[in-house]
């Protein structure tokens, strides 16, 4: 293990304990934003150190939930701030990691994997059954409410939203358990030939179970770092794009953004390695957690927090969902993905982020 993935997520938890709930000058926000950038990078470090150990898809699923969960963590916290624009803020949240996993993550590393071999080869029965799941939670999470009559607004009934929780916890249960244990194979990489792809550090040894646990003591300090940095950063954030008179859910974007760089450098490394199908375990899985881990956390802090919480989405959100759904179902039934897959998928977070700034 190299030092610096062992000392910069110390110096950046630090960092976090010194800025926390202070207003930075613009010199303390940079110093911030270069240790949330090393912290990302040796979460990338660690989360691969534990996935060579546990192997696929326990390594993948490792990663996707840590950051999850913590991302939670920062979800809940910011609500309890309190203040109009926290009713909206789990929505935006869910839905802005979503479309960046589904469509930016998935787009990037299909095209750095058709650029290196011209077609990326996956498991269509492993990646189809993750867009479904992720499809169904975002679905009676997120549309749903919209439509409800319970409530007046985009907003579920406490009873409806128990149901929403137990749901989307079940449905990710359910998936894990198939993704690890009953149909495991499916979501192992593939060769061009569409083989079960030999691992590629089959001829080093796996890490020794203390630098394993080290490592995985390590990702989940570097992961705190990385969502408390980027909450540090945030009202520098807000101020610049109240100062470019942008919409305030933008900020909801770049957060989201920083909060996933860990997931997205980890799948494009994958794809480079022409391991296509980790890199999408990686992006429907963050997807998928981040949904069915969320609104339960957020159904139980209901109880103590106050103010309404707001989860349908608009019309121009519904259509790029619906958007994402269809033209992702269509890249993964082949098995098979090209540089159009890519673009596609791309274009669509390209919208995504362009609304984001002109709704």
């Amino acid at each position: 293990m190299t030092r610096w993935t062992v000392w910069v997520p110390l110096v950046a938890v630090a960092a976090l304990a010194l800025s926390w709930g202070r207003s930075l000058p613009p010199l303390a926000v940079a110093v911030v934003a270069l240790c949330l950038a090393g912290a990302v990078l040796a979460a990338v470090h660690h989360a691969e150190v534990v996935a060579h150990r546990v192997g696929e898809p326990f390594g993948s699923l490792v990663l996707a939930v840590a950051v999850t969960v913590i991302e939670v963590a920062l979800i809940v916290t910011l609500m309890a701030d309190g203040g109009t624009k926290g009713s909206t803020l789990a929505r935006d949240t869910v839905f802005a990691a979503v479309m960046i996993t589904c469509n930016g993550i998935v787009g990037l590393c299909l095209l750095v994997a058709a650029l290196r071999t011209k077609v990326a080869v996956f498991h269509a029965e492993g990646t189809g059954g993750a867009l479904a799941t992720v499809a169904t939670l975002a679905t009676l999470s997120l549309v749903l409410p919209a439509f409800t009559t319970s409530e007046p607004g985009p907003e579920f009934s406490q009873a409806q939203l128990v149901f929403a929780a137990i749901a989307s916890l079940s449905l990710y249960g359910l998936f894990v358990a198939v993704q690890t244990v009953r149909h495991r194979d499916y979501f192992l990489p593939l060769t061009q030939e569409g083989e079960l792809k030999e691992d590629d550090d089959s001829h080093a040894p796996p890490p020794s179970r203390p630098a394993t646990i080290l490592s995985l003591t390590l990702l989940i300090v570097a992961l705190v770092a990385v969502v408390g940095d980027a909450k540090a950063v945030s009202p520098a954030i807000e101020s610049g794009v109240g100062s470019a008179d942008l919409p305030h859910a933008v900020v909801g974007v770049v957060i989201a953004l920083l909060v996933l760089l860990p997931e997205t450098i980890a799948a494009v490394r994958a794809a480079r390695r022409e391991r296509v199908q980790t890199s999408l375990n990686l992006a429907f899985g963050s997807a998928m957690a981040s949904i069915g881990l969320t609104i339960p956390a957020i159904a139980l802090a209901t109880v103590w927090l106050e103010g309404p919480l707001v989860l349908g989405l608009g019309a121009t959100h519904l259509v790029l969902l619906a958007l994402t759904v269809v033209v992702g179902a269509l890249t993964v039934v082949p098995g098979r993905a090209t540089l159009l897959q890519s673009g596609v998928h791309l274009a669509i977070f390209a919208a995504f982020v362009f609304l984001a700034l002109k709704p």
